[in-house]
């Protein structure tokens, strides 16, 4: 049997949910075609990653946790831009 630490879990968690937010914000960035705020968040991509890549590949039970942390940060970051595309919309009513 595996053990887990909870607080690396929590830890993969949080940092692939962040990664993925940010992952989401690098790709609106480049259908935007901002060239600065692109590499930016790339560059910031990059470096969440490691943490969750350097604690999972020495157990991959923690895969599990960076899937569900990257679900997360995936949906919260699209929730965050509907609502910035929502009030840029209601501006211009």
């Amino acid at each position: 049997m595996t053990h887990i630490d909870p607080w690396l879990a929590v830890g993969v968690s949080i940092s692939t949910a962040v990664t993925d937010a940010v992952y989401v914000l690098f790709n609106a960035a480049v259908s935007a075609r901002r060239r600065v705020p692109a590499a930016t968040w790339s560059s910031v991509w990059y470096l969440l990653s490691a943490f969750a890549v350097i604690s999972y590949t020495r157990n991959w039970v923690y895969v599990g946790f960076a899937a569900g942390g990257s679900w997360i940060g995936a949906y919260l970051s699209l929730t965050f831009l509907h609502g910035i595309e929502k009030s840029r919309a209601m501006r211009h009513i």
